[in-house]
């Protein structure tokens, strides 16, 4: 998300840092380059105008203008105002209430709310150590209350059955009983959503919300629906006393604006982003880090947690251990690793996060690809145990085999077993010299399409 804002942005900052000192004209083409590319990134005219004029009061200031760095500090201002803009923090979940929590999911058809009740379970479940009950009211979309049961039992979350032929507040009801004596923490009700927003919708979710009084009202809304977004949310805060929103499909955006316009318009803040199909693909909001992803400055906060989360320490243990008492690092060390990479959502979120990867030339991005990471995957898994520990058994018949194995060319299988001994040549001058930057250096430019 945000990757064609970010790139405007980005560059129109580099112009500025160019300069020596700043006057007003060239603040004024600036602040022009920035309001044409949040217009671009689908960022409502209000919010946009708002925001250039905030810019534009600070960018003027005496403090700005004899800055040593003026181009640096406009960047700081535009920082600012942007996560002003977003919410200053983070909005958690409040859930300190008498179990069950009642968490209701209200959102517009196709908007993914059954994904997102799943990935809310998961989420709450692994990360705020709470017992969540899953629950649908959707009577009206064919195997909707199928498809919930499906993602509960994937995630190992609690599931309370219905029919169709129920009512949606009996239904709900009756789940947040059932929790109240099974000792679940949480009750996210999944509701049922239309094609548009119409009077019978609105009036169902009403009676719902009034029959269980959830402490949590979320509006689960598709990113990538713009401006509809944000009319959507309208809609739906008119009817409901929402408590924050959830922006779905933010891995598909590359425009964003909805994230920048829908705190501003509706007053309600973001709490999630879901940043993917798998079920562990929900992010909670924190504008900060939003903001400095948007201007090319990483999220390490996010990507250090990440790393806590999804790393086994125990696996890296075993490889330091293993390097350390002079054994080689083998293809099945390597295949391990990039699952672990995979773990934390690709190379493409590991580099979104990274500071100044945003300035990354395309054709160096480009190589860096998730589904090249997957082929070398299927590659070594076509091999056999003694293949990945000694690679250079790998000759003729069994790099045809191996290709075949795992839908690649042999030239494939060439390319991997070449760049893996660059890496074993890598990992024994580490271990030699003690040395990582000076190893990597060695390779540098000679690893295309690695995610090394």
């Amino acid at each position: 998300m945000f990757s064609q804002l970010g790139e405007r942005l980005q560059a129109t900052f580099k112009q500025l840092r160019s300069r020596g000192r700043l006057t007003e004209t060239n603040i004024g083409d600036a602040l022009r380059e920035i309001r044409v590319a949040l217009l671009e990134a689908d960022v409502a005219l209000p919010v946009a105008r708002q925001l250039i004029d905030q810019v534009r009061a600070r960018a003027a200031g005496k403090e700005i203008m004899e800055s040593l760095t003026p181009g640096q500090a406009v960047t700081k201002v535009v920082y600012e105002e942007l996560v002003r803009l977003m919410g200053e923090s983070n909005d958690a979940l409040s859930l300190n209430v008498r179990p069950p929590a009642v968490v209701l999911l209200a959102g517009l058809q196709g908007a993914g709310k059954t994904t997102t009740a799943a990935k809310l379970a998961r989420f709450l479940t692994e990360r705020e150590q709470k017992t969540p009950l899953l629950v649908s009211c959707d009577v009206y979309r064919p195997a909707a209350i199928a498809q919930l049961e499906r993602l509960a039992e994937t995630i190992g979350a609690g599931f309370f059955p219905s029919s169709e032929q129920q009512a949606p507040t009996a239904i709900a009801t009756a789940a947040i009983e059932h929790a109240r004596r099974a000792n679940f923490d949480v009750v996210i009700v999944d509701s049922a959503g239309r094609l548009h927003v119409d009077d019978s919708m609105m009036q169902e979710i009403r009676e719902i919300h009034a029959a269980i009084t959830p402490v949590e009202t979320l509006f689960v809304v598709d990113s990538m629906a713009g401006q509809d977004a944000v009319n959507s949310a309208n809609a739906f805060n008119d009817a409901l006393p929402l408590t924050g929103i959830i922006l779905t499909k933010t891995d598909g955006d590359a425009r964003g604006g909805a994230a920048l316009s829908i705190r501003h318009v509706t007053g309600k803040p973001i709490k999630f982003l879901g940043v993917g199909e798998a079920t562990d693909a929900l992010e909670p909001f924190h504008p900060d880090r939003v903001a400095s992803r948007i201007l090319g400055m990483g999220d390490v906060l996010s990507l250090v947690e990440e790393v806590e989360r999804t790393v086994d320490r125990k696996q890296a243990e075993k490889v330091a251990k293993k390097l350390s008492k002079g054994k080689a690092f083998d293809l099945a060390d390597f295949r391990e690793q990039l699952e672990q990479m995979e773990k934390m959502g690709g190379i493409a979120s590991l580099l979104d996060k990274l500071p100044g990867a945003g300035a990354s030339p395309a054709a160096a991005a480009a190589q860096l690809d998730d589904k090249q990471t997957r082929r070398i995957v299927a590659i070594i898994n076509s091999m056999t145990p003694h293949e990945r520990a000694f690679p250079a058994v790998i000759r003729g018949p069994r790099k045809r085999r191996i290709a075949a194995g795992s839908g690649t060319e042999v030239q494939d299988v060439n390319r991997l077993l070449k760049q893996f001994t660059q890496m074993q040549k890598m990992m024994k001058r580490m271990r030699k010299r003690g040395n990582m930057a000076k190893a990597l250096g060695g390779l540098k430019g000679r690893m295309p399409g690695m995610p090394f």
